[in-house]
């Protein structure tokens, strides 16, 4: 589990607390549970929160918790299975490794999820994601498979297209927030995408911070960078505001 830096979270966060809840689904055969906070009868929207490649954790739980609070119902999906939550760098590598050779379950895997959270809060969706949970928003957004998505938001995600898929023309707006100094999704990879976009004409938004590695916005860790996250948090609720139209 990571540790959070409750301080910052805590002045993004209002004083009121937001009780949350597990939700066991299914998928496929499988059992999986995510988390559900809930904003209340006055709900701007729904939010999907897709995980990091260590499972859904308390750093998913706390951005749900934090997306609450701003007035969003938010889902923290889970992709690998209740009770699944590798440790060690090893088995999260074989984790995501089945999910990028398999893209057909990782959508459906997704899409359930949306789906499930669907039953608990109605309106428009955005689909978030972080790290690995960043390139699985990217394959839902290729996959046109969720025409009632409004958004969709990458932090320090993967950004390479698989070869053979391609955005298109109706993909809802993208978010795409990256370190400068990343040296695991580079530049290039930030340039290809932006190509990639212009000549599909898919809207889309590119924010780049000096000095930001690989993970900047994850609590407590060596490679967070308080200012990259606020900037990036920041810019994301403008992309709510926008996208979900409160």
């Amino acid at each position: 589990m990571r540790s959070l830096v409750f301080g910052l979270v805590g002045a993004l966060l209002p004083l009121t607390a937001f009780a949350g809840q597990n939700v066991t689904y299914s998928s496929g055969g499988g059992d999986y549970e995510g988390y559900m906070a809930k904003a209340g009868s006055a709900s701007k929207g729904l939010v999907l929160v897709i995980h990091d490649w260590d499972g859904l954790t308390d750093y998913e739980v706390k951005r749900a918790d934090m997306l609450a609070g701003m007035g969003y119902d938010a889902f923290a999906v889970d992709l690998y299975g209740k009770g699944n939550r590798p440790k060690d760098t090893g088995a999260k590598k074989a984790e995501t490794k089945k999910l990028y050779t398999d893209r057909a379950k990782m959508r459906a895997l997704i899409l359930a999820g949306l789906a499930e959270a669907r039953k608990m809060s109605g309106g428009k969706a955005v689909v978030m994601g972080y790290c690995f949970g960043g390139a699985a928003v990217l394959e839902l957004a290729r996959s046109g498979k969720a025409s009632d998505v409004a958004g969709y938001a990458t932090f320090h995600g993967g950004l390479k297209t698989p070869d053979g898929q391609s955005y298109p023309q109706s993909t809802a707006p993208i978010l795409i927030a990256h370190g400068g100094a990343d040296t695991s999704i580079t530049m290039d990879h930030v340039a290809g995408l932006a190509k990639e976009l212009e000549a599909t004409k898919v809207p889309y938004e590119i924010q780049v911070y000096s000095g930001a590695p690989h993970a900047f916005t994850v609590f407590g860790s060596k490679r967070y960078r308080e200012t990259a996250d606020m900037q990036s948090w920041a810019a994301f609720k403008d992309f709510l505001t926008t996208n979900l139209g409160k």
